[in-house]
């Protein structure tokens, strides 16, 4: 029968715990009268074949057992234990090591220190009660005992802390080797993710001056829909019938935003309108979008190996997915040359497809989509790549993290043309920020400009239903 330890357990249990209320000692009045018997010299110390009971210190017990575990654990197996014969096994090793040890444990304590150990072999340690909250949205190490989370839009540092330098390596090396790729002083940063699609982004000295950072950006579990978008208050009704009504008919998307501003969580829940009977390809530098259809490809990009050589790129990725017979073609982020490729998708017939850019304003979105396809080097016309831009997207979507930590839908532009050499756009919604109350929370509404959208024609002729009373400037707003 398989085991998860290289030599067996011991057959029984011995957990040393400290009785849960302490014996009373009897009292002289209470003693029972007995022949005098001749006084006993009290021994200054116990015997020597009897261990002294102490309690023992918590991180350096916490230490030892996992050392020990890792000595007697057959790691390479341990995906095919089940978590509760794992438990059970570990508890073994921790009672007989306490016991020969001779230290005691309340036993709410000992059950807490064997989740821990659990967390330690199976998971990321003391990251594992921050990833299990589900209010937490950012994990962010900054060193062994500085760990911050954002709850709610706001930073916090939280009591969270490893045990020395070398405790959080292992625990980098082991998020980035369970897919492939690795960190050291050759490549001292790393883009990665968990199991769950959370992404993740590692860096070691000597680039970290004072150590290594870690970055853990969580996704929600549950699929994403535009409803719960509302429920937050990214956007209005309205918009978000607008956006449901672009994605069927098949409108082409830039999702725009800076650092944390929900442009990932956007595409995410556009993407619940795509229909179920299209293929989809999405390229990602680490996978992490969560689409909710059936028909879905996902390509993630490789890193250059030790020697420096073997890396695939998102540009590689894009041209290898237009031979796949995509309907639809997600880019999680364009940064570079694969812009080009992306805006000839998104011209030859392969409506629908959207991707992510950083930027402030839609405006500067444009602006740098045209900068990375000069990326490519061949002299490109700047008049023929804003012609590109202008043919293949319809939408640009501003996204902003507000000062109370709120994500917000900033804007909806629709690209309308060329106009000479300058890119034609119209906002359809905007939010309109009208100050600040005394607990710092953004007052302002989402409202429609009044402009019925270019687009709104080819969206009726494809079946898609939207009302006109949808681009009423007084159809309502938050």
């Amino acid at each position: 029968m398989f085991s998860a330890f290289k030599t067996p357990p011991p057959a029984a249990e011995a957990v040393p715990l400290a009785p849960s209320a302490p014996a009373q000692p009897v009292t002289p009045a209470q003693e029972v009268p007995s022949a005098p018997k001749p006084a006993q010299p009290v021994p200054a110390a116990p015997p020597a074949e009897t261990p002294q009971q102490t309690v023992p210190d918590q991180g350096d017990l916490k230490r030892r057992l996992h050392e020990l575990l890792l000595e007697k654990l057959n790691l390479t197996m341990l995906e095919k234990v089940a978590k509760e014969d794992l438990r059970r096994e570990i508890r073994h090793i921790s009672a007989n090591y306490m016991q020969n040890e001779g230290q005691i444990m309340p036993r709410p304590a000992f059950e807490a220190l064997i989740e821990e150990l659990l967390d330690e072999v199976l998971g990321l340690g003391p990251l594992e009660p921050l990833l299990a909250d589900p209010n937490v949205n950012d994990i962010l190490v900054n060193g062994v005992d500085k760990v911050f989370v954002e709850r709610r839009g706001q930073l916090e540092r939280v009591n969270v802390r490893f045990r020395d330098e070398r405790h959080l390596l292992r625990i980098i090396d082991k998020i980035v080797s369970r897919i492939g790729r690795r960190i050291d002083e050759s490549q001292p940063w790393v883009d990665a993710r968990l199991e769950d699609g959370s992404r993740v982004n590692a860096i070691i000295r000597p680039c970290a001056i004072d150590g290594p950072s870690l970055s853990i950006r969580k996704f929600s579990k549950t699929p994403l829909h535009m409803e719960r978008l509302l429920e937050a208050g990214a956007l209005t009704k309205p918009a978000a019938q607008f956006l449901e009504a672009a994605v069927k008919g098949r409108m082409n998307a830039l999702i725009s935003g800076g650092t944390g501003s929900g442009k990932t969580t956007m595409l995410n829940a556009m993407s619940a309108s795509i229909d179920p009977r299209h293929r989809m390809v999405t390229i990602e530098d680490a996978a992490e979008l969560q689409l909710q259809q059936e028909h879905v490809v996902r390509l993630e990009t490789r890193p250059a190996n030790a020697e420096g050589v073997g890396a695939i790129t998102q540009r590689d990725l894009l041209v290898n997915a237009l031979r796949m017979r995509p309907d639809r073609i997600m880019v999680g982020e364009v940064r570079g040359s694969e812009a080009f490729d992306m805006l000839q998708a998104m011209n030859t017939g392969h409506d629908g497809s959207m991707t992510t850019i950083h930027a402030n304003t839609a405006r500067d979105a444009i602006g740098r989509l045209e900068q990375m396809v000069t990326m490519i080097g061949n002299d490109f016309p700047m008049q023929a790549i804003r012609s590109q831009i202008a043919a293949g997207l319809q939408l640009v979507l501003q996204l902003n993290r507000l000062s109370d930590g709120r994500r917000r839908v900033m804007s909806i532009s629709e690209i309308v043309g060329l106009e000479g050499d300058v890119i034609m756009m119209q906002d359809i919604f905007v939010f309109k920020k009208m100050g600040v109350d005394a607990d710092g929370n953004v007052q302002g509404r989402m409202m429609a400009t009044g402009i019925r959208p270019k687009c709104f024609e080819a969206l009726m002729a494809s079946g898609v239903p939207l009302a006109a009373e949808a681009f009423n400037p007084n159809a309502g707003g938050l």
